[in-house]
């Protein structure tokens, strides 16, 4: 099935204005009953879900990291050793003002289209130097080899949800919210809820450069979350840490189909998941405190002005 996002290939995705760009069609085979479960990339969907819907399993999370592909004459560089001005490619806001004020000496352009198409648009003009890809996505389609450089947390936070799978389903839909639950990885559950808590409580999304790095260590959850400018000039970036090592309460309770930021996660200690929620709420609102608003609304007049 094509959804808007797929369609639209000639324009950037902080312009379209669509909160739901890869999911809206596949939401209304769902709510039509002609599918009973809708797989997507965590980070295309929004931290508010459509009434009656709902992440019935968020999968073990492939690597998060962003890397670049370059193209086939800089083959073995870094974009530390690419010439100065050499043109880099991506589509996210994100991606661009991090590396923006890392490397000054490039320049970054739009880069539209799947993964072929990109590609094929990489490889085939002397357009782009490198262009940014989630490492997941050319892992999932088997081009693992053509990652010449992984992005580290300290170049590039990477954004909510990024390597890992949701499984959407109807939220009333018992026997399907109780068959998917199986594929819940309990780590990537609570990542998944503080990383998509935080952007929640920022009001983030596509038209605003926000980006986070988290961590799951001895029942330790760790969040860092940043804001950034679209040029990457100004920005804020904190780390907050709880804990999760909570029991599963082996009762059902009254609040048994709970939803922490669109995830029903059964299995997955229901304490635990507050946590994590509170620890992404809370460091979203310290990032508040300290001016956090003006850098996205900034951000996102600019944005909307190009």
């Amino acid at each position: 099935m094509s959804t808007t996002g797929d369609k639209i290939l000639d324009t950037a995705l902080s312009k379209i204005g669509e909160k739901s760009l890869f999911t809206k069609e596949l939401e209304n085979a769902l709510e039509r009953n002609e599918v009973d479960l809708v797989v997507h990339s965590l980070k295309d969907l929004p931290t508010s879900l459509p009434p009656g819907f709902t992440i019935g399993a968020v999968c073990k999370r492939e690597n998060p990291l962003d890397a670049v592909v370059f193209h086939p004459k800089n083959c073995g560089k870094t974009l530390s050793l690419l010439p100065e001005k050499s043109v880099i490619g991506t589509s996210s806001l994100r991606r661009a003002a991090q590396l923006k004020k890392k490397f000054p000496q490039l320049e970054f352009r739009d880069i539209r289209g799947n993964l072929n198409t990109r590609l094929k648009k990489l490889d085939e003009k002397e357009d782009f130097s490198a262009i940014i890809l989630a490492a997941a996505g050319l892992k999932r389609m088997g081009w693992e080899n053509r990652i010449g450089q992984l992005l580290s947390p300290e170049d590039c936070l990477y954004a909510v949800g990024q390597g890992a799978l949701a499984v959407e389903v109807r939220a009333k839909d018992q026997e399907i919210l109780n068959m998917v639950s199986a594929l819940h990885d309990a780590d990537t559950v609570l990542r998944c809820i503080a990383e998509r808590a935080f952007m929640k409580r920022l009001e983030g999304g596509c038209s605003v450069p926000v980006a986070v790095n988290s961590m799951l260590k001895d029942g330790q959850l760790y969040l860092t979350g940043a804001v950034y400018s679209l040029d990457g000039s100004d920005s804020l970036r904190e780390t907050m840490q709880t804990s999760v090592n909570y029991p599963q309460q082996s009762e059902d309770g009254p609040n048994d189909d709970v939803q922490h930021v669109g995830i029903t996660a059964k299995n997955v200690p229901g304490q635990a998941q507050e946590a994590a929620e509170s620890l992404g709420v809370e460091l979203a609102s310290l990032l508040l405190s300290k001016g956090a608003k003006h850098i996205l609304s900034v951000a996102r007049q600019l944005n909307d002005a190009h």
